[in-house]
């Protein structure tokens, strides 16, 4: 029942199966050691770095900043990229660079895990935190970690081979 709830939450065909328990506590406990190791490259949370604010669409957010970098957790080294999305909708720049925390509506991440994790979606492991580094939540309440099939739909349509749609670039 879990399942189907959450595959009609996410507009996905009743019956839709789940490589493992999307949300579970294996993907919650892992994406907290990565937002810990955003916080200690000042790439999440206070005092983090900035960059210039761009515009962004649904549903990450109405002006964006995006890192791409690498990142190392459980002794794995891979590819991540974290994508600030701030909000509400009629934002400007100059709102956002006056005030970001004003404005950081949440902070969206893709992490390359290694090889196997997940082939059939790059091997990336998606995760959607609020601004304070906790997890975001489905509307019925299951922490967005993980393989998050939503993110997967969506970025599955994007050119090339790597799910990202602001770069082509071989992210490994």
């Amino acid at each position: 029942m879990r399942l189907v709830m959450i595959a009609s939450a996410l507009g996905l065909a009743a019956g839709t199966a789940f490589a493992q328990d999307f949300g579970g506590q294996e993907d919650q406990d892992y994406a907290r050691q990565l937002w810990q190791n955003m916080e200690e490259r000042n790439l999440a949370g206070e005092g983090a770095v900035q960059a210039f604010p761009y515009p962004g669409t649904d549903p990450h957010g109405v002006m964006l900043e995006t890192f791409y970098t690498d990142a190392t957790v459980d002794g794995h080294t891979g590819a991540l990229v974290i994508k600030r999305n701030y909000g509400p909708e009629g934002v400007t720049v100059d709102q956002v660079l006056d005030n970001r925390g004003d404005h950081l509506a949440a902070v969206t991440v893709m992490f390359r895990r290694v090889e196997g994790y997940a082939p059939e979606s790059g091997n990336w492991f998606w995760a959607k935190y609020l601004p304070d580094g906790s997890l975001d939540e489905t509307p019925e309440g299951t922490p967005i970690a993980g393989m998050a099939q939503g993110c997967i739909s969506c970025h599955s349509t994007a050119e090339g081979e790597n799910y990202l749609f602001t770069t082509n670039a071989d992210l490994n």
